[in-house]
């Protein structure tokens, strides 16, 4: 494993970083057993981030999470969790979350505490309710150590909030689809030029650019290079050849995916690919924008949904039958995977009632209701 300094306090932070809101899943539930498992395997292997949020898995990653860090595996890592600022009406209710987070994972403090899904109102909004007295106070009394904010907007709201607080670090949402996206490279780069460390999450795009059979036109690309990658090892190695990046944060519920991140994080230094390769990825990207129909990461903010539409699933066959042309597999796959069976209700497309309430949470700004349209045109239900 590779690691990466912090710039404001010095913290040797594994450039892979382990993102618990992806565990894997039986029956409808979480594999508890499983993802204790995934998560100290990552440890072992040399993982010492990670990160978590109040709302990941219906409120239970940060308890599974605890439980995993028992036996000694606390003392190994650095833990990051966050504020749900959508669910805080007053500044009471700031420590409120705080202390019931600092129960569920076991721990008297939070290595790095970051202000969650903040865009220009969003922090407008929790600004007025004295959010920066909460940290001051948090930090003061050891319930925080460095305080963060992860960010879901437009680039010049993400400087001015860089600019508004001594923070010592944010996440964005960053790959080699979004570059000009939220706070894009540009921000990045701003945000580094003011000695924050950057936290990277989403850098396959919701599991798009990471397919092991990518699209043809994208696989030609691929294959034009002198040095053989899988898709995935492309764009984590895009994301690791940029200095000003600390940690990248991966969903990981495969432990073959867990083996294989960790071996790109230990070769993975900044600055390493060509210039050639790096054009490979450029040419990469401007195919996936023309074959993606939706801008959809999976995240899971849209949901629940009150129609029961599985949006995120849809968005996902959706994509698929635009990159890979195979519209019988796609409409299969989609009906096997949205229809009702005993652990959910169904959840295709032409469920939505057009109710709007998934447009206000999609960090994506995509405009829901009128995708599930074309989508539920496209698929036949």
């Amino acid at each position: 494993m590779l690691y990466r300094t912090m710039p404001k306090n010095g913290d040797r932070l594994s450039a892979l970083g382990f993102g618990c809101m992806r565990f894997p899943m039986v029956n409808g539930e979480i594999d508890e057993d499983r993802a204790i498992a995934q998560i100290r395997s990552a440890i072992d292997g040399g993982v010492n981030y990670l990160d978590t949020a109040w709302v990941y898995h219906d409120e239970q990653s940060e308890s599974i999470l605890g439980r995993a860090l028992k036996d000694g595996y606390r003392e190994k890592v650095r833990i990051a969790t966050k504020l749900p600022t959508w669910l805080v009406n007053r500044r009471e209710d700031m420590d409120t979350f705080l202390d019931a987070q600092l129960e569920k994972l076991g721990t008297d403090h939070i290595d790095y505490y970051l202000v969650h899904s903040l865009a220009g109102p969003s922090w407008k909004s929790i600004s007025s309710l004295d959010v920066t007295n909460f940290l001051d106070e948090a930090r003061k009394d050891g319930r925080i150590v460095n305080p963060g904010f992860s960010f879901h907007g437009l680039c010049k709201d993400f400087m001015e909030i860089v600019d508004a607080y001594p923070w010592v670090f944010c996440q964005i949402q960053y790959n080699y689809l979004d570059t000009d996206f939220q706070a894009g490279t540009k921000g990045l780069k701003y945000a580094a030029s003011k000695g924050l460390g950057v936290i990277i999450m989403e850098p396959l795009r919701g599991g798009n650019l990471g397919m092991p059979v990518p699209p043809a036109a994208v696989a030609e690309i691929w294959d034009r290079a002198k040095t053989k990658r899988t898709p995935v090892e492309w764009a984590l190695r895009w994301l690791w050849n940029h200095p000003e990046v600390v940690v990248v944060l991966s969903g990981m519920n495969e432990e073959e995916h867990i083996r294989q991140n960790l071996a790109i994080a230990s070769e993975a230094e900044p600055n390493s690919l060509t210039e050639t390769e790096l054009d490979l990825v450029r040419q990469a990207a401007e195919t996936y924008r023309e074959l993606m129909q939706v801008g959809c990461t999976g995240c899971g903010y849209c949901m629940p949904c009150p129609a029961n539409v599985l949006i995120s699933t849809c968005f996902d066959f959706f994509n698929k039958l635009h990159l890979f042309g195979n519209g019988k597999v796609a409409k299969s796959l989609y009906d096997t995977f949205l229809h009702e069976n005993q652990y959910r209700k169904s959840g295709f497309a032409s469920q939505c009632v057009e109710c709007g309430q998934c447009i206000e949470k999609c960090p994506q700004g995509i405009e829901i209701p009128e995708v599930l349209k074309r989508v539920a045109s496209e698929m036949g239900k």
